[in-house]
């Protein structure tokens, strides 16, 4: 079994959370049984989220070696230069090494169909911000936030949108599909 989440922010990437209080978890919105996340999404992050019984499709969908193309809509805080969009096409080195090279655009705007978030993003009025569409091929933790801050374009709103094949496709935040 294959579901698709759009996991909204500040949701947990597991089903429960002994916090006090309790955090926000998968399972206010996944009422499927018997299936785990492949892979994870901070909890400061929202889009898509793979889970299944599968462990095999797990591991193709999560293991580096398979290199799953990951696409991220980025709002960061600055104006990308070119060549601080050339150093994430080249790959950037963080402290764990370097990077592979990511696919990366600039967007005029975030695109018509992106939810706002809840809550709203910090807004400053003497500092820009622009939106990134960037694609990545590893799973590091918190890879895209360290990447954009490498060269100078700190993370302010972070959305996956696809893995490999997948993607939202119109799934509303907290909205779940069973794919297979």
């Amino acid at each position: 079994m294959l579901v698709l989440l759009n996991k909204p922010y500040g949701v947990l990437c597991q089903f429960t959370d002994r916090s006090v209080p309790p955090r926000r978890t998968l399972a206010e919105f996944v009422d499927v049984p018997d299936v785990y996340p492949a892979g994870r999404l901070d909890h400061d992050s929202e889009g898509l989220l793979l889970l299944t019984d599968d462990g095999a499709l797990a591991h193709r969908l999560t293991n580096p070696r398979h290199k799953q193309p990951k696409t991220y809509l980025v709002q960061v805080e600055g104006t990308p230069t070119p060549a601080a969009l050339d150093a994430l096409r080249r790959g950037v080195v963080l402290a764990d090494g370097p990077t592979l090279p990511a696919e990366v655009d600039a967007l005029d705007a975030p695109p018509a169909w992106l939810w706002p978030r809840d809550p709203p993003v910090r807004y400053r009025k003497s500092v820009p911000d622009a939106w990134l569409l960037l694609t990545v091929r590893e799973g590091r933790n918190r890879q895209v936030r360290r990447m954009t801050a490498a060269v100078a374009l700190p993370t302010l709103r972070l959305v996956r949108t696809r893995i490999g094949p997948y993607g939202l496709d119109g799934l509303a935040p907290g909205g779940v599909r069973v794919v297979r």
